[in-house]
């Protein structure tokens, strides 16, 4: 299968991320709902959460793509670059971790960045393993 081309990989990225985007807000609104507005004030629990799970899907994605070889790059153009890359939110981490430094948190921005980045790397092998051992 002939890659897509530029303005067809585009719409897909494009598509990909509109709904990563959503789906990225919905998931704060969600986690303010579930936690209260408190308790997301005082800690980024919604980026947390939407960088784990976007970890994991893209393990779960990687694993497939590698597993289905031939015919990927537009599953890999809307899913990983569009969705995902929408739906994560690597910016917003970065901000959120300045301020909590900013207000003296450091305790609170270190437990975030380590949390951020282990579970986000287990996520990941998590998902590349279930894919390699559902063979």
């Amino acid at each position: 299968m002939t890659p897509p081309s530029p303005l067809a990989a585009a719409g897909l990225v494009a598509l990909g991320g509109a709904v990563g985007s959503v789906a990225r807000y919905q998931m704060g609104r969600g986690m303010t709902a579930l936690l209260g507005p408190a308790a997301v004030s005082a800690f980024p629990w919604a980026t947390l959460a939407v960088n784990v799970v976007g970890s994991l899907a893209m393990g779960l994605l990687a694993g497939w793509l590698a597993r289905h070889g031939s015919g990927g790059e537009g599953a890999r153009l809307l899913l990983g670059v569009g969705l995902l890359g929408g739906f994560t939110t690597f910016s917003a981490f970065s901000l959120e971790l300045m301020l909590l430094i900013e207000r003296g948190q450091a305790g609170s921005a270190f437990a975030y960045a380590a949390i951020s980045v282990l579970a986000g790397l287990t996520a990941l092998y998590l998902g590349l393993i279930a894919m390699r051992l559902a063979a």
